[in-house]
């Protein structure tokens, strides 16, 4: 991994958010900074919207977005930001009856957002987002109570815990992103349960996404140290940092393997995936 390279790849391509969160990585970063670029993305009831995720360009807050933000509440670990638990309040206020988020509220203006997205159903919980949603949550509850606390979160985690154990098929995202949930909550039984799942050599194909579009050993298990990285191998683990590795463009960013639907946001997942593996590999010894 060339940091130079991913450096100038970032100030030349990604949007503040990424540059802001790659500086904070490599130690050049200021938390207030992050905060306040997460912050643009804000609306006035809590959630967020404006294109934070990529393919979901809406100004309205959906859940989706969510992710995003908690990832940067993460982030700025040990500090807390009081922006998390108004996150927390109105993921609540959209929760469906069942303690699930529905994959999408209604778009109305869906200009440059993935069908997918536009297309959600709100009255239908999604084991897949509210998986992601609540995995990145427990994350930040680590070092913030006020989230660790929240009703929303621990009746999100319910919802999801059960629903994993009730279901026989999983599509690739709902597998890898209820595995981030065992993981978070160190659910050792539903963690064995999903390693089911998935094959010795940790791929699993994207159903409807593209030809070649996989989850792959380090989508499931980025991070060392954690309980999912039992579902693989070490000789496994290190294929796949040295396939990251060398994935690096000759511009210094990294490249997703599925498809945008506008073209800022195939750049601006370039600049989402460069920080990603500048994380994991960074994290890995």
């Amino acid at each position: 991994m060339n940091l130079t390279k991913a450096s100038a790849f970032m100030a030349t391509h990604a949007r503040p958010l990424d540059r802001r969160r790659f500086e904070l990585l490599t130690g050049e970063g200021d938390r207030d900074a992050l905060l306040a670029a997460l912050n643009a993305y804000r609306n006035p009831d809590g959630g967020y919207g404006h294109g934070l995720e990529p393919d979901l360009r809406s100004r309205t807050s959906q859940p989706g977005p969510a992710l995003h933000a908690f990832e940067v509440f993460e982030e700025l670990g040990p500090a807390t930001a009081p922006e998390a638990v108004a996150l927390c309040d109105w993921l609540d206020s959209v929760a469906l009856p069942d303690g699930g988020l529905p994959f999408g509220l209604h778009v109305p203006d869906p200009a440059g957002c993935a069908p997918f997205w536009a297309g959600a159903d709100p009255t239908v919980s999604s084991l897949q987002i509210t998986a992601v949603v609540a995995a990145t949550a427990q994350r930040v509850a680590v070092h913030d109570k006020a989230v660790a606390s929240h009703p929303w979160l621990e009746r999100a985690t319910r919802y999801c815990l059960d629903a994993l154990r009730a279901k026989d098929e999983l599509h690739a995202l709902e597998l890898a992103f209820a595995l981030w949930l065992a993981d978070a909550v160190e659910d050792i039984e539903a963690i064995d349960l999903l390693g089911r799942h998935i094959p010795e050599n940790g791929l699993v194909h994207v159903q409807g996404g593209q030809e070649d579009e996989m989850m792959r050993p380090l989508d499931f298990a980025p991070y060392p140290g954690r309980p999912v990285r039992r579902l693989f191998n070490d000789d496994l683990v290190a294929a796949e940092l040295r396939r990251l590795d060398e994935e690096q463009q000759d511009d210094g960013g990294w490249r997703v393997d599925f498809a945008s639907y506008s073209p800022a946001a195939e750049l601006e997942w370039r600049g989402y995936a460069t920080v990603k593996a500048v994380s994991i590999l960074t994290r890995n010894p």
